[in-house]
């Protein structure tokens, strides 16, 4: 009998050993430029695990609010990462008024003009990346990037990642740069570290100017009037 107890618990603990095992996905982003010298901004690609097949329950750690300031006619950040359905206040540090706005698929929002020390907020409900703008200067851009995971990461500046305390199991790697288009590859990860190379493809990429809120040109004078 005795023997029996020891053997059961014995098994419990390897189930729960089993259970809380984890795993690191490390690799390497790099870019595909179009034969023009290559930029240094890999810093700003974010990868995030996806889980196929089954839910990771435990507690999400990923934060629900953000924020990002306008200063000096930039979005500071530039990328921000965001749970998906979580919220981002964009306080205004300038002595003059921004009118922030999202005209992403995934949830348009439009927060008006408002003045310098005034704080207004937009909630991203769906997960997906939200390019951001202001509708009074044409130059400023951020992007926030709404995840439904815990796995998530900005690449370093050398464009190396690492995605700790992953359970075992089936993900689609997804990767995004502001420059290529978002990619999703399908990895098995297992105990220890799974290494994952990912390149993304910017030689379409043609830099050019935005619309506004209205889907319109920008006016010449019009970051002048504020």
């Amino acid at each position: 009998m005795r023997l029996r107890r020891v053997l059961g618990a014995l098994a419990l603990s390897m189930v729960a050993t089993a259970a809380n095992a984890q795993a690191t996905v490390s690799g390497h982003v790099t870019l595909q430029e179009s034969g023009r010298k290559p930029t240094n901004d890999i810093g700003t690609a974010i990868v995030w695990l996806a889980p196929v097949g089954f839910v990771d329950n435990r507690p999400d750690t990923i934060p629900r609010q953000a924020a990002i300031a306008m200063r000096t006619r930039e979005f500071l950040p530039h990328v921000s990462i965001v749970a998906a359905g979580g919220s981002v206040q964009f306080p205004n540090d300038d002595p003059f008024s921004h009118n922030v706005f999202s005209n992403s698929e995934l949830g348009r929002f439009d927060l008006g003009l408002y003045p310098r020390r005034k704080t207004r907020s937009a909630t991203v409900t769906k997960p997906g990346v939200y390019a951001v703008y202001c509708n009074i200067h044409s130059k400023m851009s951020s992007f926030i990037i709404a995840v439904p995971t815990r796995h998530v990461a900005q690449v370093n500046k050398n464009g190396t990642f690492a995605l700790r305390d992953v359970p075992p199991g089936v993900y689609e790697l997804h990767a995004w740069h502001e420059r290529a288009a978002e990619t999703a590859t399908r990895i098995s990860v297992v105990l220890g570290e799974s290494m994952v190379d990912v390149s993304l493809d910017a030689r379409g990429f043609v830099p050019g100017p935005h619309l506004n809120k209205f889907g319109q040109v920008y006016p010449v004078t019009r970051a002048d009037r504020y």
